[in-house]
């Protein structure tokens, strides 16, 4: 799929919209949440637009990159202690941007549920 710039998470992947970009690849880019829940909370985004975890499924040669970058955000950030990783999905599973991201939240101790 390719980039749609009526999409914000498109938009910050082309650098058209500024972000604290944490770290990226060729396919994937890494920022800081503007809204975040824990004092490490990065966005992991698939260049190419997916709506959702489920369409980003079925390209896994992206998604391994997605994880990878999640992986590499975790030890860039110093989240060895552990961290939480969630892909939310659809309107009742909390997903407010139709572009699939990897939440990476840690810095503090986890609970579930999450709050």
């Amino acid at each position: 799929m390719i980039a749609d710039m009526s999409c914000i998470f498109c938009a910050i992947a082309a650098g058209d919209i500024p972000a604290e970009v944490v770290t990226q690849s060729d396919a994937v880019v890494a920022f800081r949440d503007l809204n975040p829940v824990a004092p490490v909370h990065v966005l992991v985004i698939p260049r190419e637009h997916h709506a959702d975890v489920t369409t980003l499924s079925a390209v896994p040669e992206l998604m391994a990159e997605v994880m990878r970058v999640v992986n590499e955000v975790a030890a860039q950030e110093e989240l060895g202690d552990g961290f939480r990783v969630v892909f939310n999905t659809g309107p009742l599973g909390g997903q407010e941007v139709g572009h699939v991201h990897a939440h990476v939240i840690g810095g503090r101790q986890m609970k579930w549920p999450p709050g």
